[in-house]
């Protein structure tokens, strides 16, 4: 709000208080003839005044509260946001842990296989696959048999991470917790990495996923 030495934007504010000099003569004059007249004046003059004074108050308060047709909402008045779920794009319908902690208690309990999925939200290659993942509806249905986790961060578990830290990366665990390194993608560098166009690898691992966990349990 820009500063102004003439008043608020309303016209109210200095006006309300200032007076013409003949306002004071006359209000001088009026007491010097007739004393009670004059005070009878000076009452009114502050009934007057107190009175613009609540209108003012009560102008402003309705400009400020008041939105004019297509002018932006402001942000606090658009509705609460909804906060992003855990599964961060990669299957809102899906169910989806939160910690790598919890995710190996829920594989151990449920006797269900737990597939890792290590990105980055600034990294372009893990929000192409990201893409394919989530609009590919026989990964999306085949992984409601997994427990599920994506993180944007690295865990302290360095069997998560047998060839490098790089993104994206998805491994699978069995429910006696032991990191299956044995299910691989197609690249000898990054064992463990999927491009966009590995949608039928991955949905070929997870099978693979989920057939050791029948055979060794």
């Amino acid at each position: 709000m820009r500063g102004s030495s003439k008043g608020n934007e309303g016209g109210f504010g200095e006006e309300i208080m200032e007076f013409p000099p003949k306002a004071y003569w006359s209000l001088s004059l009026v007491r010097a003839v007739c004393p009670r007249a004059g005070s009878r004046f000076a009452m009114e003059k502050i009934s007057v005044s107190a009175f613009l004074l609540l209108v003012a108050l009560s102008y402003t308060l309705a400009k400020d509260t008041t939105v004019k047709p297509g002018a932006k909402k402001d942000a606090k008045d658009s509705g609460p946001k909804l906060p992003q779920t855990l599964s961060r794009g990669w299957g809102d319908q899906l169910i989806w842990t939160q910690t790598y902690e919890e995710a190996l208690y829920k594989s151990k309990t449920s006797n269900k296989p737990l597939m890792i999925i290590h990105h980055l939200d600034e990294c372009p290659h893990s929000q192409a696959l990201k893409k394919v993942f989530a609009e590919n509806k026989d990964i999306q249905k085949l992984a409601e048999q997994f427990v599920l986790l994506n993180l944007v961060y690295e865990t302290t578990d360095k069997h998560l991470s047998p060839d490098g830290q790089y993104v994206p990366r998805i491994m699978f665990v069995d429910p006696s917790l032991t990191v299956r390194a044995d299910i691989t993608g197609r690249y000898s560098n990054r064992l463990y990495a999927y491009e966009p166009s590995d949608a039928a690898l991955l949905l070929d691992n997870m099978r693979k996923a989920l057939k050791l966990l029948k055979t060794e349990l």
